[in-house]
Protein backbone atom coordinates (compact mmCIF):
# COMPACT_ATOMS: atom_id res chain seq x y z
CA UNK A 1 0.00 0.00 0.00
CA UNK A 2 1.47 3.40 -0.99
CA UNK A 3 1.50 6.40 1.33
CA UNK A 4 -1.20 8.02 -0.80
CA UNK A 5 -3.38 4.89 -0.59
CA UNK A 6 -2.91 4.77 3.17
CA UNK A 7 -4.10 8.38 3.54
CA UNK A 8 -7.12 7.75 1.32
CA UNK A 9 -8.05 4.61 3.25
CA UNK A 10 -7.86 6.45 6.58
CA UNK A 11 -10.06 9.26 5.27
CA UNK A 12 -12.68 6.82 3.94
CA UNK A 13 -12.83 4.98 7.27
CA UNK A 14 -13.01 8.09 9.45
CA UNK A 15 -9.78 7.20 11.23
CA UNK A 16 -8.95 9.45 14.23
CA UNK A 17 -6.07 11.91 13.93
CA UNK A 18 -3.95 10.04 16.50
CA UNK A 19 -4.45 6.72 14.74
CA UNK A 20 -3.68 8.30 11.36
CA UNK A 21 -0.41 9.79 12.66
CA UNK A 22 0.62 6.39 14.05
CA UNK A 23 -0.17 4.52 10.83
CA UNK A 24 1.52 7.09 8.63
CA UNK A 25 4.64 7.02 10.82
CA UNK A 26 4.77 3.25 10.54
CA UNK A 27 4.35 3.43 6.77
CA UNK A 28 7.15 5.98 6.39
CA UNK A 29 9.44 3.88 8.56
CA UNK A 30 9.03 0.93 6.19
CA UNK A 31 9.69 1.14 2.42
CA UNK A 32 6.90 -1.36 1.83
CA UNK A 33 4.28 0.60 3.82
CA UNK A 34 2.34 -0.20 7.01
CA UNK A 35 1.28 -3.60 5.69
CA UNK A 36 4.90 -4.79 5.82
CA UNK A 37 4.70 -5.02 9.60
CA UNK A 38 2.88 -8.30 9.28
CA UNK A 39 4.99 -9.64 6.44
CA UNK A 40 8.57 -8.45 6.81
CA UNK A 41 9.79 -11.45 8.78
CA UNK A 42 11.06 -14.75 7.48
CA UNK A 43 8.60 -17.62 7.20
CA UNK A 44 9.92 -19.43 10.27
CA UNK A 45 9.50 -16.49 12.66
CA UNK A 46 5.91 -17.36 13.63
CA UNK A 47 2.52 -15.73 13.25
CA UNK A 48 0.18 -14.13 15.75
CA UNK A 49 -3.43 -13.70 14.77
CA UNK A 50 -6.68 -13.03 16.55
CA UNK A 51 -9.87 -11.01 16.62
CA UNK A 52 -11.12 -7.80 18.21
CA UNK A 53 -14.64 -8.05 19.65
CA UNK A 54 -17.24 -5.74 21.14
CA UNK A 55 -17.27 -6.70 24.86
CA UNK A 56 -21.04 -6.06 25.08
CA UNK A 57 -22.36 -7.66 21.89
CA UNK A 58 -19.32 -9.91 21.17
CA UNK A 59 -19.56 -8.82 17.54
CA UNK A 60 -16.32 -8.30 15.57
CA UNK A 61 -14.98 -4.75 15.27
CA UNK A 62 -13.62 -3.76 11.86
CA UNK A 63 -10.84 -1.22 11.30
CA UNK A 64 -9.60 -1.36 14.90
CA UNK A 65 -5.93 -0.56 15.43
CA UNK A 66 -3.98 -3.40 17.08
CA UNK A 67 -0.49 -2.46 18.22
CA UNK A 68 2.27 -3.16 20.69
CA UNK A 69 2.50 -0.75 23.68
CA UNK A 70 5.54 1.01 22.16
CA UNK A 71 3.76 1.21 18.76
CA UNK A 72 6.57 -0.75 17.12
CA UNK A 73 4.10 -3.12 15.50
CA UNK A 74 0.61 -2.16 14.37
CA UNK A 75 -2.10 -3.25 11.96
CA UNK A 76 -5.81 -2.75 11.35
CA UNK A 77 -8.46 -5.44 11.67
CA UNK A 78 -10.38 -6.54 8.58
CA UNK A 79 -14.14 -6.46 8.11
CA UNK A 80 -14.48 -9.56 10.34
CA UNK A 81 -12.44 -7.98 13.14
CA UNK A 82 -9.45 -10.25 12.45
CA UNK A 83 -5.79 -9.25 12.52
CA UNK A 84 -2.48 -10.99 11.90
CA UNK A 85 1.19 -10.31 12.64
CA UNK A 86 4.16 -12.13 11.18
CA UNK A 87 6.83 -11.08 13.63
CA UNK A 88 10.62 -11.48 13.65
CA UNK A 89 12.62 -12.79 16.56
CA UNK A 90 14.96 -10.50 18.44
CA UNK A 91 17.94 -11.96 16.52
CA UNK A 92 16.83 -10.47 13.21
CA UNK A 93 14.70 -7.52 14.26
CA UNK A 94 15.90 -3.92 14.45
CA UNK A 95 16.57 -2.38 17.83
CA UNK A 96 13.93 -0.10 19.32
CA UNK A 97 14.87 2.55 21.83
CA UNK A 98 11.22 3.17 22.76
CA UNK A 99 10.90 -0.10 24.64
CA UNK A 100 12.83 -3.02 26.04
CA UNK A 101 14.63 -5.19 23.50
CA UNK A 102 14.19 -8.95 23.97
CA UNK A 103 17.29 -10.99 24.68
CA UNK A 104 18.93 -13.40 22.22
CA UNK A 105 16.49 -15.99 20.94
CA UNK A 106 13.52 -14.39 22.73
CA UNK A 107 10.47 -13.84 20.55
CA UNK A 108 8.75 -10.52 20.06
CA UNK A 109 5.64 -12.50 20.97
CA UNK A 110 6.57 -12.04 24.65
CA UNK A 111 5.28 -8.48 24.35
CA UNK A 112 1.63 -7.43 24.76
CA UNK A 113 -0.88 -6.12 22.26
CA UNK A 114 -3.66 -3.58 22.65
CA UNK A 115 -6.60 -2.53 20.53
CA UNK A 116 -7.99 0.96 19.93
CA UNK A 117 -10.78 2.54 17.92
CA UNK A 118 -12.69 5.85 18.15
CA UNK A 119 -16.01 5.31 19.92
CA UNK A 120 -14.65 2.46 22.02
CA UNK A 121 -12.86 2.24 25.37
CA UNK A 122 -10.17 -0.18 26.42
CA UNK A 123 -11.41 -3.13 28.44
CA UNK A 124 -8.93 -3.50 31.35
CA UNK A 125 -9.90 -7.14 31.75
CA UNK A 126 -8.64 -7.99 28.26
CA UNK A 127 -6.24 -5.36 27.04
CA UNK A 128 -2.92 -6.57 28.49
CA UNK A 129 -2.77 -10.00 26.91
CA UNK A 130 0.53 -11.72 27.66
CA UNK A 131 1.70 -13.49 24.51
CA UNK A 132 4.64 -15.31 26.03
CA UNK A 133 4.68 -19.07 25.35
CA UNK A 134 1.30 -18.84 23.61
CA UNK A 135 1.48 -22.01 21.54
CA UNK A 136 -1.16 -21.28 18.92
CA UNK A 137 -0.82 -17.50 19.15
CA UNK A 138 -4.59 -16.94 19.08
CA UNK A 139 -5.72 -13.71 20.69
CA UNK A 140 -9.09 -12.21 21.59
CA UNK A 141 -8.97 -8.49 22.32
CA UNK A 142 -12.04 -6.68 23.66
CA UNK A 143 -13.16 -3.08 23.26
CA UNK A 144 -16.08 -1.59 25.17
CA UNK A 145 -18.40 0.86 23.38
CA UNK A 146 -18.40 4.34 24.86
CA UNK A 147 -21.41 5.73 26.69
CA UNK A 148 -22.72 9.23 25.91
CA UNK A 149 -24.63 11.99 27.65
CA UNK A 150 -26.14 14.44 25.16
CA UNK A 151 -28.72 17.15 25.60
CA UNK A 152 -29.78 20.76 25.31
CA UNK A 153 -29.54 23.78 27.58
CA UNK A 154 -32.58 26.01 27.12
CA UNK A 155 -34.01 29.24 28.49
CA UNK A 156 -37.67 29.80 29.33
CA UNK A 157 -37.71 32.73 26.85
CA UNK A 158 -36.98 33.01 23.15
CA UNK A 159 -33.54 34.44 23.86
CA UNK A 160 -30.66 32.30 22.63
CA UNK A 161 -28.60 30.79 25.44
CA UNK A 162 -25.05 31.90 26.05
CA UNK A 163 -22.25 29.37 25.95
CA UNK A 164 -22.72 27.40 29.15
CA UNK A 165 -20.09 25.25 30.83
CA UNK A 166 -21.33 21.87 32.03
CA UNK A 167 -19.65 19.35 34.34
CA UNK A 168 -20.21 15.70 35.08
CA UNK A 169 -19.13 13.75 38.15
CA UNK A 170 -18.77 9.98 38.30
CA UNK A 171 -19.33 7.83 41.35
CA UNK A 172 -16.01 6.04 41.88
CA UNK A 173 -15.13 3.40 44.44
CA UNK A 174 -11.73 3.35 46.13
CA UNK A 175 -10.75 1.21 49.10
CA UNK A 176 -14.34 0.02 49.40
CA UNK A 177 -15.85 3.51 49.72
CA UNK A 178 -17.73 5.47 47.07
CA UNK A 179 -17.19 9.16 46.33
CA UNK A 180 -17.94 11.62 43.55
CA UNK A 181 -15.05 12.64 41.30
CA UNK A 182 -15.08 15.03 38.35
CA UNK A 183 -15.26 13.09 35.08
CA UNK A 184 -15.21 15.89 32.52
CA UNK A 185 -16.57 19.22 31.36
CA UNK A 186 -17.80 20.69 28.10
CA UNK A 187 -19.48 23.77 26.70
CA UNK A 188 -22.82 24.08 24.99
CA UNK A 189 -22.95 25.28 21.39
CA UNK A 190 -24.81 28.33 20.12
CA UNK A 191 -28.03 26.32 19.85
CA UNK A 192 -27.65 25.04 23.41
CA UNK A 193 -26.67 21.49 22.50
CA UNK A 194 -23.88 19.68 24.36
CA UNK A 195 -22.22 16.28 24.34
CA UNK A 196 -20.13 14.19 26.77
CA UNK A 197 -18.34 11.33 24.99
CA UNK A 198 -15.91 8.52 25.89
CA UNK A 199 -17.71 7.74 29.13
CA UNK A 200 -17.36 4.32 30.75
CA UNK A 201 -20.41 2.65 32.24
CA UNK A 202 -21.24 4.04 35.65
CA UNK A 203 -23.29 6.43 37.76
CA UNK A 204 -23.07 10.15 36.99
CA UNK A 205 -24.34 13.55 38.12
CA UNK A 206 -24.67 16.52 35.78
CA UNK A 207 -24.73 20.28 36.39
CA UNK A 208 -24.21 23.62 34.67
CA UNK A 209 -21.71 26.16 35.97
CA UNK A 210 -23.03 29.59 36.90
CA UNK A 211 -22.64 32.40 34.37
CA UNK A 212 -22.90 36.13 35.08
CA UNK A 213 -24.56 38.35 32.48
CA UNK A 214 -23.14 41.90 32.46
CA UNK A 215 -25.42 43.97 30.24
CA UNK A 216 -23.35 46.80 28.67
CA UNK A 217 -26.45 49.03 28.69
CA UNK A 218 -26.43 49.12 32.50
CA UNK A 219 -22.88 50.51 32.90
CA UNK A 220 -22.44 53.97 34.45
CA UNK A 221 -20.46 56.01 31.87
CA UNK A 222 -19.37 58.49 34.60
CA UNK A 223 -17.82 55.83 36.83
CA UNK A 224 -14.11 56.38 37.54
CA UNK A 225 -13.47 52.65 37.34
CA UNK A 226 -15.74 50.98 34.77
CA UNK A 227 -14.68 47.52 35.99
CA UNK A 228 -15.63 48.14 39.64
CA UNK A 229 -18.79 46.30 40.76
CA UNK A 230 -20.40 49.59 41.80
CA UNK A 231 -20.09 50.86 38.21
CA UNK A 232 -22.73 48.41 37.04
CA UNK A 233 -26.43 48.45 37.47
CA UNK A 234 -28.51 45.40 38.41
CA UNK A 235 -26.48 42.26 37.74
CA UNK A 236 -28.20 39.15 36.44
CA UNK A 237 -26.84 35.67 35.94
CA UNK A 238 -27.62 32.00 35.52
CA UNK A 239 -27.17 30.02 38.73
CA UNK A 240 -26.05 26.40 38.35
CA UNK A 241 -28.71 23.86 37.47
CA UNK A 242 -28.38 20.37 38.92
CA UNK A 243 -30.03 17.54 37.00
CA UNK A 244 -33.02 17.37 37.32
CA UNK A 245 -33.72 20.85 38.77
CA UNK A 246 -32.35 19.87 42.19
CA UNK A 247 -31.39 22.61 44.67
CA UNK A 248 -27.85 21.28 45.23
CA UNK A 249 -25.38 18.59 44.19
CA UNK A 250 -26.26 16.13 46.95
CA UNK A 251 -29.94 15.97 46.00
CA UNK A 252 -29.32 15.92 42.22
CA UNK A 253 -30.67 12.92 40.31
CA UNK A 254 -28.17 10.33 39.13
CA UNK A 255 -27.75 9.14 35.55
CA UNK A 256 -27.11 5.41 35.18
CA UNK A 257 -25.15 4.58 32.04
CA UNK A 258 -24.52 1.13 30.61
CA UNK A 259 -21.75 0.46 28.10
CA UNK A 260 -22.72 1.86 24.71
CA UNK A 261 -25.79 3.68 26.06
CA UNK A 262 -26.70 7.25 25.07
CA UNK A 263 -28.66 9.27 27.63
CA UNK A 264 -30.49 12.40 26.43
CA UNK A 265 -31.19 15.14 28.99
CA UNK A 266 -32.61 18.66 28.99
CA UNK A 267 -31.63 21.47 31.34
CA UNK A 268 -33.54 24.74 31.70
CA UNK A 269 -31.78 27.85 33.00
CA UNK A 270 -33.42 30.68 34.90
CA UNK A 271 -31.90 34.16 35.05
CA UNK A 272 -31.74 35.59 38.57
CA UNK A 273 -30.36 38.75 40.20
CA UNK A 274 -26.84 38.44 41.63
CA UNK A 275 -25.63 40.47 44.60
CA UNK A 276 -22.19 41.57 45.73
CA UNK A 277 -20.65 39.55 48.55
CA UNK A 278 -17.74 40.69 50.72
CA UNK A 279 -16.70 38.61 53.72
CA UNK A 280 -13.68 39.88 55.70
CA UNK A 281 -11.05 37.26 56.54
CA UNK A 282 -9.56 37.35 60.04
CA UNK A 283 -6.34 35.43 60.65
CA UNK A 284 -5.23 34.34 64.13
CA UNK A 285 -1.55 34.10 63.20
CA UNK A 286 1.10 36.80 62.78
CA UNK A 287 1.84 35.93 59.15
CA UNK A 288 -1.49 35.29 57.34
CA UNK A 289 -1.41 33.54 53.95
CA UNK A 290 -1.45 35.51 50.72
CA UNK A 291 -3.59 32.95 48.91
CA UNK A 292 -6.68 31.07 50.03
CA UNK A 293 -8.79 28.36 48.45
CA UNK A 294 -12.48 29.22 48.76
CA UNK A 295 -15.28 26.66 48.46
CA UNK A 296 -18.96 27.64 48.39
CA UNK A 297 -21.62 25.09 49.36
CA UNK A 298 -25.31 25.69 48.74
CA UNK A 299 -27.59 24.79 51.67
CA UNK A 300 -24.55 23.62 53.65
CA UNK A 301 -24.08 20.51 51.50
CA UNK A 302 -20.62 20.04 49.97
CA UNK A 303 -20.59 20.04 46.20
CA UNK A 304 -19.73 22.06 43.09
CA UNK A 305 -21.65 24.90 41.48
CA UNK A 306 -21.05 28.31 43.05
CA UNK A 307 -17.75 30.14 43.46
CA UNK A 308 -16.15 33.13 45.18
CA UNK A 309 -12.55 34.37 45.25
CA UNK A 310 -10.08 35.74 47.77
CA UNK A 311 -8.90 39.36 47.38
CA UNK A 312 -5.58 39.59 49.22
CA UNK A 313 -5.49 43.38 48.89
CA UNK A 314 -8.79 43.69 50.79
CA UNK A 315 -8.20 40.59 52.98
CA UNK A 316 -11.70 39.50 52.06
CA UNK A 317 -13.63 36.87 50.15
CA UNK A 318 -15.47 38.62 47.32
CA UNK A 319 -17.75 37.88 44.42
CA UNK A 320 -21.38 37.59 43.40
CA UNK A 321 -24.13 35.18 44.50
CA UNK A 322 -27.93 35.02 44.10
CA UNK A 323 -30.26 34.96 47.08
CA UNK A 324 -29.83 31.90 49.27
CA UNK A 325 -27.98 30.32 52.16
CA UNK A 326 -24.34 29.36 51.62
CA UNK A 327 -21.48 27.89 53.62
CA UNK A 328 -18.07 29.36 52.86
CA UNK A 329 -14.91 27.39 53.60
CA UNK A 330 -11.56 29.14 53.22
CA UNK A 331 -8.26 27.28 53.62
CA UNK A 332 -4.55 27.51 52.95
CA UNK A 333 -2.43 24.52 52.02
CA UNK A 334 0.45 22.88 53.91
CA UNK A 335 1.06 21.43 57.34
CA UNK A 336 0.86 24.97 58.74
CA UNK A 337 -2.39 25.62 56.91
CA UNK A 338 -5.36 27.59 58.20
CA UNK A 339 -9.07 26.91 57.80
CA UNK A 340 -12.23 28.85 58.52
CA UNK A 341 -15.94 28.41 57.86
CA UNK A 342 -18.88 30.80 57.86
CA UNK A 343 -22.55 30.70 56.83
CA UNK A 344 -24.04 33.66 55.00
CA UNK A 345 -27.60 34.52 53.98
CA UNK A 346 -28.34 36.66 50.93
CA UNK A 347 -31.83 38.14 50.84
CA UNK A 348 -32.20 40.32 47.77
CA UNK A 349 -29.39 42.73 48.65
CA UNK A 350 -25.58 42.93 48.80
CA UNK A 351 -23.91 41.81 52.02
CA UNK A 352 -20.65 42.59 53.75
CA UNK A 353 -19.77 40.19 56.56
CA UNK A 354 -19.95 38.46 58.91
CA UNK A 355 -16.18 37.86 58.98
CA UNK A 356 -14.60 34.43 58.69
CA UNK A 357 -11.87 33.55 61.20
CA UNK A 358 -8.97 31.37 60.09
CA UNK A 359 -7.54 29.04 62.71
CA UNK A 360 -4.52 26.73 62.43
CA UNK A 361 -5.27 23.20 61.31
CA UNK A 362 -4.94 20.68 64.08
CA UNK A 363 -2.21 18.24 65.03
CA UNK A 364 -3.37 14.80 66.15
CA UNK A 365 -0.78 12.59 67.91
CA UNK A 366 -0.61 8.91 66.99
CA UNK A 367 0.58 6.30 69.48
CA UNK A 368 1.59 2.84 68.27
CA UNK A 369 1.76 -0.27 70.42
CA UNK A 370 3.70 -3.09 68.75
CA UNK A 371 2.86 -6.70 69.59
CA UNK A 372 5.04 -8.33 66.95
CA UNK A 373 6.29 -11.88 67.27
CA UNK A 374 9.11 -11.28 64.79
CA UNK A 375 12.35 -9.51 65.72
CA UNK A 376 12.28 -7.34 62.56
CA UNK A 377 9.95 -4.41 63.33
CA UNK A 378 11.17 -2.17 60.51
CA UNK A 379 9.44 -3.82 57.58
CA UNK A 380 12.73 -3.84 55.72
CA UNK A 381 13.23 -0.05 55.91
CA UNK A 382 16.19 1.82 57.40
CA UNK A 383 15.12 3.61 60.64
CA UNK A 384 17.85 6.21 60.12
CA UNK A 385 16.16 7.29 56.86
CA UNK A 386 12.49 6.47 57.30
CA UNK A 387 12.17 6.96 61.05
CA UNK A 388 11.69 4.31 63.75
CA UNK A 389 8.33 3.26 62.29
CA UNK A 390 9.02 3.74 58.60
CA UNK A 391 7.03 0.57 57.86
CA UNK A 392 3.83 2.35 58.90
CA UNK A 393 1.69 4.78 56.91
CA UNK A 394 -1.24 6.52 58.59
CA UNK A 395 -3.53 8.92 56.74
CA UNK A 396 -6.82 10.70 57.32
CA UNK A 397 -9.19 10.45 54.35
CA UNK A 398 -12.28 12.64 54.11
CA UNK A 399 -15.47 10.76 55.01
CA UNK A 400 -17.51 13.07 52.78
CA UNK A 401 -18.67 11.42 49.57
CA UNK A 402 -17.86 14.52 47.50
CA UNK A 403 -14.23 14.26 46.43
CA UNK A 404 -12.95 17.66 47.57
CA UNK A 405 -11.39 16.67 50.88
CA UNK A 406 -7.61 16.76 51.28
CA UNK A 407 -5.90 13.76 52.84
CA UNK A 408 -3.78 14.34 55.93
CA UNK A 409 -0.58 12.32 56.37
CA UNK A 410 2.02 11.83 59.09
CA UNK A 411 4.60 14.58 59.24
CA UNK A 412 8.17 13.64 58.41
CA UNK A 413 10.45 12.82 61.38
CA UNK A 414 12.93 15.53 62.33
CA UNK A 415 15.65 12.88 62.64
CA UNK A 416 16.39 9.27 63.56
CA UNK A 417 15.69 10.03 67.24
CA UNK A 418 12.29 11.63 66.51
CA UNK A 419 9.82 8.88 67.39
CA UNK A 420 6.76 11.13 67.56
CA UNK A 421 4.00 10.31 65.08
CA UNK A 422 1.77 13.32 64.39
CA UNK A 423 -0.93 13.97 61.81
CA UNK A 424 -0.36 17.63 60.98
CA UNK A 425 -2.72 19.95 59.12
CA UNK A 426 -6.13 18.40 59.85
CA UNK A 427 -8.97 20.91 59.37
CA UNK A 428 -12.33 20.41 61.02
CA UNK A 429 -14.22 17.52 59.46
CA UNK A 430 -14.98 13.83 59.50
CA UNK A 431 -12.25 11.36 58.51
CA UNK A 432 -11.60 7.68 58.03
CA UNK A 433 -8.28 6.60 59.53
CA UNK A 434 -6.38 4.45 57.04
CA UNK A 435 -3.42 2.37 58.26
CA UNK A 436 -1.15 0.64 55.75
CA UNK A 437 1.81 -1.34 56.92
CA UNK A 438 4.73 -3.22 55.38
CA UNK A 439 4.77 -5.32 58.53
CA UNK A 440 1.76 -7.00 60.10
CA UNK A 441 -1.67 -5.40 60.45
CA UNK A 442 -3.53 -2.96 62.75
CA UNK A 443 -5.30 -5.10 65.33
CA UNK A 444 -7.12 -2.04 66.66
CA UNK A 445 -7.42 1.68 65.87
CA UNK A 446 -9.05 3.79 68.55
CA UNK A 447 -9.52 7.39 69.66
CA UNK A 448 -10.76 7.35 73.23
CA UNK A 449 -13.78 5.04 73.20
CA UNK A 450 -14.29 5.35 69.45
CA UNK A 451 -13.49 2.32 67.25
CA UNK A 452 -11.94 3.94 64.18
CA UNK A 453 -12.00 0.73 62.15
CA UNK A 454 -15.78 1.08 61.93
CA UNK A 455 -16.46 4.75 62.70
CA UNK A 456 -14.99 7.98 61.32
CA UNK A 457 -12.89 10.34 63.39
CA UNK A 458 -14.48 13.76 63.94
CA UNK A 459 -12.06 16.68 64.21
CA UNK A 460 -13.42 19.90 65.69
CA UNK A 461 -12.47 23.52 65.08
CA UNK A 462 -8.72 23.73 64.64
CA UNK A 463 -8.64 20.01 63.87
CA UNK A 464 -8.84 19.07 67.54
CA UNK A 465 -9.34 15.38 68.32
CA UNK A 466 -8.27 12.84 70.90
CA UNK A 467 -5.00 10.97 70.18
CA UNK A 468 -5.18 7.96 67.88
CA UNK A 469 -4.00 4.69 69.40
CA UNK A 470 -2.97 1.84 67.10
CA UNK A 471 -2.05 -1.71 68.08
CA UNK A 472 0.06 -3.58 65.50
CA UNK A 473 0.41 -7.36 65.30
CA UNK A 474 1.93 -9.79 62.77
CA UNK A 475 0.15 -13.09 63.56
CA UNK A 476 -1.59 -13.09 60.18
CA UNK A 477 -3.90 -15.81 58.87
CA UNK A 478 -4.32 -17.53 55.51
CA UNK A 479 -7.30 -18.61 53.41
CA UNK A 480 -6.80 -21.01 50.52
CA UNK A 481 -9.00 -23.31 48.52
CA UNK A 482 -10.39 -24.05 45.09
CA UNK A 483 -12.93 -22.40 42.79
CA UNK A 484 -15.22 -25.16 41.50
CA UNK A 485 -16.64 -25.45 38.03
CA UNK A 486 -13.58 -24.13 36.19
CA UNK A 487 -12.82 -25.95 32.96
CA UNK A 488 -9.22 -25.60 31.93
CA UNK A 489 -9.28 -24.28 28.34
CA UNK A 490 -7.49 -25.98 25.56
CA UNK A 491 -4.30 -24.38 24.36
CA UNK A 492 -5.00 -21.40 22.17
CA UNK A 493 -8.61 -21.01 23.36
CA UNK A 494 -7.88 -17.58 24.75
CA UNK A 495 -8.80 -18.34 28.37
CA UNK A 496 -6.63 -18.49 31.48
CA UNK A 497 -3.94 -21.11 31.48
CA UNK A 498 -0.20 -21.56 31.24
CA UNK A 499 -0.36 -21.09 27.45
CA UNK A 500 -3.11 -18.50 27.44
CA UNK A 501 -1.99 -15.58 29.56
CA UNK A 502 -2.92 -14.53 33.10
CA UNK A 503 -6.04 -15.67 34.92
CA UNK A 504 -9.06 -13.38 34.78
CA UNK A 505 -10.50 -14.71 38.05
CA UNK A 506 -10.01 -13.08 41.44
CA UNK A 507 -10.87 -14.01 45.01
CA UNK A 508 -11.95 -11.32 47.47
CA UNK A 509 -11.91 -11.64 51.27
CA UNK A 510 -14.47 -9.11 52.50
CA UNK A 511 -14.62 -8.50 56.28
CA UNK A 512 -18.14 -8.61 57.70
CA UNK A 513 -19.58 -5.39 59.07
CA UNK A 514 -18.66 -6.11 62.72
CA UNK A 515 -15.34 -7.83 61.96
CA UNK A 516 -11.87 -6.50 62.73
CA UNK A 517 -10.50 -8.05 59.52
CA UNK A 518 -9.13 -6.11 56.55
CA UNK A 519 -10.08 -6.48 52.90
CA UNK A 520 -7.72 -8.64 50.84
CA UNK A 521 -7.71 -10.16 47.37
CA UNK A 522 -5.75 -12.64 45.29
CA UNK A 523 -5.64 -14.28 41.89
CA UNK A 524 -6.79 -17.75 40.89
CA UNK A 525 -4.40 -20.28 39.35
CA UNK A 526 -5.37 -21.98 36.06
CA UNK A 527 -6.35 -25.15 37.97
CA UNK A 528 -8.80 -23.17 40.13
CA UNK A 529 -6.72 -23.04 43.30
CA UNK A 530 -6.01 -19.83 45.22
CA UNK A 531 -4.12 -18.73 48.31
CA UNK A 532 -4.67 -15.40 50.10
CA UNK A 533 -2.01 -14.77 52.74
CA UNK A 534 -1.31 -12.01 55.26
CA UNK A 535 -4.93 -11.77 56.41
CA UNK A 536 -5.75 -9.92 59.61
CA UNK A 537 -7.71 -12.20 61.98
CA UNK A 538 -11.45 -11.76 61.64
CA UNK A 539 -14.59 -12.99 59.92
CA UNK A 540 -14.76 -12.79 56.14
CA UNK A 541 -17.06 -13.49 53.25
CA UNK A 542 -14.88 -15.05 50.54
CA UNK A 543 -16.08 -14.45 46.97
CA UNK A 544 -14.69 -15.57 43.61
CA UNK A 545 -15.40 -13.38 40.57
CA UNK A 546 -14.71 -13.82 36.90
CA UNK A 547 -12.92 -10.83 35.46
CA UNK A 548 -9.93 -8.63 36.23
CA UNK A 549 -9.17 -7.06 39.59
CA UNK A 550 -11.72 -4.40 40.46
CA UNK A 551 -12.95 -2.13 43.20
CA UNK A 552 -16.37 -2.46 44.75
CA UNK A 553 -18.16 -0.94 47.71
CA UNK A 554 -17.34 -3.64 50.24
CA UNK A 555 -17.44 -1.20 53.19
CA UNK A 556 -21.11 -0.47 52.50
CA UNK A 557 -23.33 -3.09 54.23
CA UNK A 558 -26.26 -2.15 51.98
CA UNK A 559 -24.20 -2.76 48.84
CA UNK A 560 -23.00 -6.11 50.18
CA UNK A 561 -26.54 -7.43 50.80
CA UNK A 562 -26.52 -8.80 47.24
CA UNK A 563 -23.90 -11.35 48.31
CA UNK A 564 -25.41 -12.63 51.54
CA UNK A 565 -26.19 -15.97 49.90
CA UNK A 566 -22.95 -16.21 47.93
CA UNK A 567 -19.41 -17.26 48.70
CA UNK A 568 -18.26 -18.76 51.98
CA UNK A 569 -18.06 -17.17 55.44
CA UNK A 570 -14.91 -18.06 57.37
CA UNK A 571 -13.48 -16.94 60.69
CA UNK A 572 -9.70 -17.03 61.11
CA UNK A 573 -7.63 -16.42 64.21
CA UNK A 574 -4.01 -15.34 64.33
CA UNK A 575 -1.74 -17.85 62.59
CA UNK A 576 -4.70 -19.99 61.42
CA UNK A 577 -5.03 -21.48 57.93
CA UNK A 578 -8.50 -22.10 56.56
CA UNK A 579 -9.50 -23.88 53.34
CA UNK A 580 -12.75 -23.26 51.44
CA UNK A 581 -14.51 -24.25 48.22
CA UNK A 582 -16.09 -21.48 46.15
CA UNK A 583 -18.44 -21.18 43.21
CA UNK A 584 -17.43 -18.70 40.49
CA UNK A 585 -19.64 -15.62 40.28
CA UNK A 586 -19.96 -14.56 36.63
CA UNK A 587 -21.69 -11.24 37.05
CA UNK A 588 -20.95 -7.55 37.46
CA UNK A 589 -20.43 -6.13 40.93
CA UNK A 590 -23.25 -3.76 41.94
CA UNK A 591 -22.15 -0.14 41.93
CA UNK A 592 -19.24 -0.65 39.54
CA UNK A 593 -21.05 -1.41 36.26
CA UNK A 594 -18.12 -3.65 35.29
CA UNK A 595 -18.67 -6.95 33.64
Amino acid sequence: MSHRDLVASCLRQGTSFQTFVLLFSLAVASPNGARSLAQAASDDSGTIHGVVLNSVTHEPIARALVSSPNNRFATLTNSEGQFEFRLPTADNSPSDSSGPVPGPGQSIRSASLMARKPGFLSDPNYQQNNLQNRASKELTLMLTPEALIVGTVTLPTTEAPDTITLEIFRRDVQDGRAHWAQAGNTQSMSDGQFRFANLPAGTYKLLTRELLDRDPLTIDPLASDPFAPDAWGPLLGYPPVFYQSAPDFRSADTIQLAAGQTQTVALSLVKQPYYRVKVPVIATVADPPNALSVDVYAHGHKGPGFSLGYNNAHHAIEGMLPSGTYTLEASSAGQNGLTGMQTINIKGAPIEGPGITLVPNGSIPVYVKEEFTSADHTGGKDPAINGPRGYLKVTLESADDFGVGRNVALRDPAGPQDEALVLDGAPAGSYWVEVRSARGYPASIRSGNLDLQHRPLVAGAGGGAAPIEITMRDDTAEVSGIVEGITRPAQGAGGPGPDNGPSRMHVYCVPLADSSGQFAQGGVHPDGTFDVRGLAPGTYRVLAFEGGAREFEYRNPEAMQAYESKGAVVRVAGGQKERVQLQLISMSIPGTDQQ
